[in-house]
C-alpha cells in the first residue's frame, strides 16, 4: 500500500471516529433527532435491539425523538474501536457503556447499559455517514443492584 493510500485510510478512520463521537454527543444532549438522523445515509438504518429497527432518515429521526422520553439521561462511552476501511465503505465495532436514567414503570431509575455496536459506513455527499448501526445489548441493569457476574 502506497503512502497516499495509507494516509487516505488513516483519514477515513479518524473521520469515522469523529462520526461516532458526534453520535454519542447528540445522544447525550437529549437525543437531538435532526442532528442524529443527519449522521446517517438517506437509506440508513439503526437496529437498537429492544428499542426496534428503524430505516430511513425520517424513521431514524422519529426514533430518536421518541427515545428521549424513555432514556431521559444518557452518558454514552463508545470505546475499543475496530475500524476496517475499504474505499468508500467501512465497518466498525465499538464497545458501549452507558450510564443512564430510564423511565421504568412510571418512575426514573438509574441504569447501566452495556453492549456492542456493529456499524457499517459509507461516503455520501462527500462525508462518512452511518449506513447501518446495529446495537447488541448485553444488559440493562439497575445501578442500585448492579448485574450478575
Amino acid at each position: 500500500m502506497n503512502l497516499e493510500s495509507r494516509i487516505a485510510r488513516l483519514e477515513a478512520i479518524e473521520e469515522i471516529k469523529a462520526l461516532k463521537a458526534w453520535y454519542c454527543a447528540y445522544c447525550d444532549d437529549g437525543y437531538r433527532p435532526d442532528e442524529l438522523a443527519g449522521l446517517f445515509t438517506r437509506a440508513g438504518a439503526i437496529d437498537a435491539g429492544p428499542f426496534g429497527r428503524h430505516v430511513g432518515r425520517k424513521a431514524i429521526r422519529d426514533y430518536f425523538a421518541a427515545i428521549s422520553k424513555t432514556l431521559v439521561y444518557a452518558a454514552h462511552h463508545a470505546t475499543n474501536p475496530i475500524i476496517e476501511v475499504d474505499g468508500a465503505e467501512a465497518t466498525g465495532r465499538w464497545r458501549l457503556h452507558v450510564a443512564a436514567t430510564m423511565i421504568r414503570e412510571g418512575r426514573k431509575e438509574a441504569v447501566w447499559i452495556v453492549g456492542d455496536y456493529r456499524d457499517t459506513y459509507a461516503v455520501e455527499d462527500g462525508k462518512w455517514r452511518f449506513a447501518d448501526v446495529a446495537l447488541a445489548i448485553d444488559f440493562i441493569a439497575p445501578h442500585a443492584t448492579g448485574w450478575p457476574a
